[in-house]
């Protein structure tokens, strides 16, 4: 198995020594409050912003993945996690004798 394994790089994960989060926090916190008192001109979207999403409108499985959500999703994986359980439970009774 260790021959098929694919060896990923590490993940470059630089962490600044001297830096104030909460203080970046606060200035963005006070730039968005100006931004909607009009004190400063609206945010020019950056190219990520601009970028994202940008795909999902001319697909439509995508849209209609997104406009569903993923509740059903989620309840698919309840039940099935039910019903495996009923079957080990069943098999673990009959086959075994254990319960």
């Amino acid at each position: 198995m260790a021959r098929l394994k694919i060896r990923e790089p590490k993940k470059f994960n630089h962490k600044y020594i001297f830096v104030d989060e909460r203080k970046e926090k606060l200035d963005k916190i006070v730039e968005n409050a100006k931004r909607d008192l009009g004190m400063l001109p609206p945010k020019e979207p950056t190219y990520e912003e601009r970028l994202r999403g940008a795909f999902v409108t001319e697909n439509s499985h995508l849209m209609r993945k997104r406009k569903n959500g993923t509740r059903i999703s989620s309840r698919f994986a309840v039940a099935a996690l039910l019903v495996c359980l009923f079957l080990a439970y069943y098999i673990m009774k009959t086959v075994y004798g254990i319960v």
